[in-house]
C-alpha cells in the first residue's frame, strides 16, 4: 500500500500530534516546535487517507494560516511491515481506497490541462503523425502518433472539473480540448489538400462509420484514464488508449475534407462527438465511484448540480449521434 509523508506547518505548537489527528489512522507523526511559536507536523500515512488527514487539519485551522505539502514515499527504515498496516476497508468514510487525495489528483489534472507551446506543439506533431500512417495505412506510424499526443490531460480535467464543480478549471480544459481539436483539423485538411487520400484505406475507411461498437470503445478508454489518474500512476499508457478514440477521427475528418469529400469528414465528425461524450460520461461516472467531491457542503451542492448539468449534456448528445449512427446513413460512403 503506497506512503506519503504529510508535512504541515501550523500556526500555533500544539501539545501533542494526536490532538491533530482525530480518527484518522497513521503510521507515525513527528511534532516539532519552532521559536516563533508556530510547529512542523509531520505524519507518515497511507495514500488513502491522505486527504481525511488534511481535511482534519483545514477544518482545524482554515487554510491562510495552513501550509500542506504531500510527497510521495519510496521506503521508510524501518519498514512498514505488513502486520502493521491497517485494512482500508471501502465503506470507512475516511479513507479512499484506489485513489490518491482530492489535492494530488486536482494538481495532477490541472497541469495536463494547461495550454502550453509544449502543448500545441506536440499535437501538430502527432496530427502530422498521425496523418502519414494513415494516408500509408501503417498501423505502427498511427500507434507512435497516439504515444506522443497529449489529449488524456484536458478531458479528465473537463470531467474533474464537473465533478467538483470547478468552473475555472472547465474554462482552461474546455480551451485546451477546442485549442488542441483546432490545430489537428487544421492541419490534416492542409495535408488533405496536399496528399493523395485514398478513401479505401482500412483505418481510413473505418472511421468514417462510426458503429455502436465505438461507444464502448471511448467508454472504456474515459473509464481506464480516469483510473490512471485517481491511482496516481502515469498516464502515457493510457493516454494512448484516450488519443486513439480521439485523434485519428479528428485526422481523418481532416484528410477527407481536405480531399473535397463532405459526407466522409461528417462521419469522422461524428465518432469525435461519440468518443468525447463517452470519454467524459466515464471519466464523470469513475471520479463519482471513487467518491471524489468537494471538501465542503456548500461547494458539494454546486458540485452536485454541475454533475447533472454536465451527464446530462454528454448523454443527450451521445444518444443524438447514436440515433444518427443507428438510423441514418452519414459517413457510410467511403467511395
Amino acid at each position: 500500500m503506497p506512503l506519503r509523508l504529510v508535512e504541515a506547518r501550523l500556526p500555533e505548537t500544539p501539545d501533542k500530534a494526536e490532538d491533530l489527528l482525530g480518527e484518522v489512522k497513521v503510521v507515525d507523526s513527528w511534532l516539532v516546535p519552532m521559536d516563533d511559536g508556530t510547529a512542523s507536523l509531520r505524519v507518515l500515512v497511507h495514500t488513502e487517507r491522505t486527504e481525511a488527514l488534511a481535511d482534519q487539519l483545514r477544518e482545524r485551522y482554515g487554510e491562510s494560516d495552513l501550509r500542506i505539502v504531500m510527497l510521495a514515499v519510496e521506503a521508510t527504515i524501518p519498514k512498514v511491515e505488513e502486520e502493521e498496516e491497517e485494512e482500508v476497508d471501502e465503506r470507512d468514510e475516511l479513507a479512499t481506497p484506489g485513489r490518491i487525495s482530492r489535492e494530488e489528483l486536482y494538481q495532477d489534472v490541472e497541469q495536463a490541462t494547461r495550454l502550453t507551446p509544449v502543448y500545441v506543439a506536440m499535437v501538430f506533431l502527432s496530427t502530422v503523425v498521425a496523418a502519414v500512417g494513415l494516408i500509408r495505412g501503417d498501423v505502427a506510424i498511427v500507434i507512435g502518433a497516439m504515444v506522443i499526443a497529449p489529449l488524456l490531460g484536458p478531458n479528465m480535467g473537463l470531467a474533474l472539473a464537473a465533478t467538483l464543480g470547478e468552473l475555472s478549471l472547465a474554462r482552461t480544459s474546455l480551451r485546451t480540448i477546442g485549442v488542441g481539436l483546432l490545430i489537428a483539423g487544421a492541419t490534416s485538411i492542409l495535408i488533405g489538400v496536399a496528399m493523395d487520400v485514398d478513401p479505401t484505406v482500412p483505418d481510413i475507411a473505418a472511421r468514417t462509420q462510426p458503429g455502436l461498437g465505438d461507444i464502448a470503445l471511448g467508454l472504456a478508454a474515459g473509464a481506464a484514464g480516469t483510473l490512471a489518474f485517481t491511482g496516481g500512476l502515469p498516464g502515457t499508457v493510457v493516454g494512448v488508449m484516450v488519443a486513439v478514440a480521439l485523434l485519428p477521427p479528428v485526422v481523418v475528418a481532416g484528410l477527407r475534407a481536405g480531399a473535397g469529400e463532405i459526407e466522409g469528414a461528417v462521419g469522422a465528425l461524428m465518432l469525435v462527438g461519440v468518443n468525447v461524450s463517452c470519454i467524459n460520461l466515464a471519466a464523470v461516472a469513475t471520479f463519482l465511484v471513487q467518491r471524489v467531491r468537494p471538501r465542503s457542503w456548500w461547494e458539494e451542492d454546486r458540485a452536485r448540480k454541475a454533475v447533472r448539468i454536465a451527464v446530462a449534456s454528454w448523454l443527450i448528445l451521445l444518444l443524438g449521434l447514436a440515433a444518427l449512427i443507428v438510423f441514418g446513413d452519414v459517413g457510410l460512403d467511403v467511395g
